[in-house]
């Protein structure tokens, strides 16, 4: 398969970041392809149009906030033309410590993205997870819009969440 993907991510405390670099190395394994990954911070969300295969990476903060560099470029996301593209979604969240807002900013994204023209793939069943609410759920609740991580109560679960998740973006392109 020869697709050209890229990663997007915005980061404060390094574990959104730390997901894309495992999610790159992962899909490197399974792609075979060299797959390019960006901090928002310093790159701009427009350069995500040039790949044919996007992935954007969003943690929610608080009660349910955008992460700080995904804010800053909020606006810049209505803009982008994705048509004929795909997307995948990841988040990073705290199921227990704000269960009411688990994923939110997730769905958030997830909402600006769709509307864009892409297909979206990777969405991810919320087995295995407690919380009380999320704006990230479709299909009757019974799963995330994209990949759902919890390193602040479920680390331990992480890598296989993402091995499980690389090997189901690989067959939904296929």
């Amino acid at each position: 398969m020869s697709l050209s993907i890229g990663i997007f991510y915005g980061s404060t405390t390094c574990y959104t970041e730390m997901a894309a670099e495992k999610i790159q190395e992962k899909l490197q394994e399974q792609f075979g392809s060299t797959i390019e990954i960006f901090d928002i911070k310093d790159t701009s969300i427009a350069k995500s149009q040039l790949f044919d295969f996007i992935i954007f990476g969003i943690s929610t903060w608080d009660f349910g906030e955008l992460q700080e560099d995904w804010e800053s470029t909020w606006d810049d996301i209505s803009s982008l033309d994705l048509s004929g593209k795909t997307v995948a979604l990841y988040g990073l969240g705290d199921q227990y410590g704000y269960a009411d807002w688990f994923q939110d900013a997730l769905g958030m994204l997830h909402d600006e993205v769709i509307v864009l023209g892409c297909d979206i793939v990777g969405y991810w069943p919320n087995e295995g997870y407690e919380f009380t609410a999320s704006k990230a759920l479709v299909e009757n609740d019974r799963y995330f819009v994209g990949l759902s991580l919890d390193d602040e109560n479920q680390f331990e679960q992480t890598d296989e969440r993402i091995e499980k998740w690389s090997q189901q973006l690989l067959n939904e392109l296929s």
